[in-house]
């Protein structure tokens, strides 16, 4: 079986229009920048580019392609001054669409001065020379298209390395530094004054609606998310807006359970917003769902604070009852939540507990019967509503 032909490279024609052509790479360049610019503005964007930057990626770009089809060079694909050209118009923001026009328009500047010079070559010879020059091109715009891509995504990666570091640090405190603030402030969009609240979320990902960000700017409520190892983190600018409203406008965009800092006064309360906002998060069970704020949970919040004390409270108000069995256990707590819930009520308990009024009696005499003490009382309701409160949160532990 015969063997598969070997590349010879360019034919003598080929090389001989080629080595012609770079004589005139100047004047092809000349008519590459003025094939450029057009009346469509977003085709020729390259206003990050001076003039002479331009130039010289045209000529550099026009004598690689002659050098290609005089076979000097090879692998057009992984070709080092495409790459260059991508690399460097990637970091200037022109876009990658403006310069494979370009790659396509100095394809036909190459193939018109060839064929200007092509009289005596044969149609068929002349055929292959447009081959391996539009190979060319495609090959040096593949190259160009991997290296702008690369550069992207190491611009993206740097940016969201750079914005991660700023709001951490913001997170710890730093915006108390006037200068630090204001540079916050102006890389992040956000006001340095007025007011914020931050927003803590945690849960299952995605624990909170993609594109929440730009969801609330739609409604012009500026904010910045912020995805830590076990948190979403949001920082929101309330910009004269009342808590409520903006809590509403989050609210529908939590999809774990989330806790929300009082309102604070500028970026350099930011550090205390965020431990708040962590505080009321703790407060919510970890079967809980949806956003609470701080202002509402004060209660919880303070046993949080005080888990040891917390702790002791819990064993002498509920003691006895909590070393019942789990059945029992339960059904005396429920009980007691839902007659305090109730405004102490055993006729307005019973329908929610599914049982007669004389059966929620009996209840709650067996709980003061265990627990030594009358229930009634404003001392005893706060006792036993703070010791609930404890259990619904869950063993607090300190950190």
């Amino acid at each position: 079986m015969a063997g598969t032909p070997k590349d010879t490279g360019p034919s003598a024609g080929a090389r001989q229009l080629a080595v012609e052509c770079r004589a005139e790479v100047p004047a092809l360049t000349r008519r590459l920048m003025s094939a450029i610019f057009t009346d469509i503005p977003e085709w020729t964007d390259y206003s990050p580019v001076s003039r002479d930057d331009l130039r010289a990626g045209c000529h550099s770009y026009l004598a690689r392609v002659l050098d290609l089809l005089a076979g000097d060079v090879v692998a057009a694909d992984r070709d080092d001054v495409a790459t260059a050209i991508g690399r460097n118009r990637a970091a200037q923001g022109v876009p990658l669409e403006v310069m494979l026009r370009t790659f396509r328009l100095g394809g036909q500047v190459v193939w018109e001065a060839l064929l200007d010079r092509a009289g005596e070559l044969s149609s068929v010879e002349v055929r292959t020379i447009g081959a391996a020059t539009w190979a060319a091109i495609d090959g040096m715009s593949s190259a160009l298209v991997t290296s702008y891509r690369s550069t992207e995504l190491e611009q993206v990666r740097r940016d969201e390395r750079h914005r991660h570091g700023l709001i951490e640090d913001l997170l710890a405190g730093s915006a108390q530094d006037a200068n630090f603030a204001a540079r916050a402030a102006r890389e992040l969009n956000l006001p340095t004054h007025g007011g914020y609240l931050v927003v803590a979320v945690r849960g299952e990902r995605p624990n909170i609606e993609l594109g929440t960000e730009m969801a609330l700017a739609a409604v012009s409520i500026r904010s910045v998310w912020h995805d830590r190892v076990d948190i979403m983190v949001g920082l929101v600018s309330m910009e004269q807006r009342e808590s409520s409203v903006v809590l509403d406008q989050v609210r529908k965009r939590v999809r774990g359970r989330a806790g929300a800092s009082p309102v604070v006064a500028g970026l350099s309360q930011i550090g205390t917003a965020h431990a708040l906002a962590v505080l009321a998060l703790e407060t919510l069970p970890t079967s809980a769902r949806g956003l609470v704020s701080l202002e509402d949970r004060f209660p919880e919040a303070l046993l949080l604070r005080s888990p040891d004390l917390t702790e002791l409270m819990i064993a002498r108000t509920l003691g006895p009852v909590l070393e019942l069995s789990a059945k029992e256990r339960e059904i005396l707590l429920s009980t007691l939540a839902i007659w305090l819930a109730e405004n102490c009520s055993a006729a307005h308990a019973a329908p929610r507990l599914h049982c007669h009024r004389n059966t929620v009696i009996n209840r709650l005499q067996r709980i003061s019967t265990l627990l030594g003490r009358q229930l009634e009382g404003q001392r005893s309701y706060l006792e036993l509503s703070m010791a609930l409160a404890a259990l619904e949160i869950g063993p607090t532990t300190t950190d």
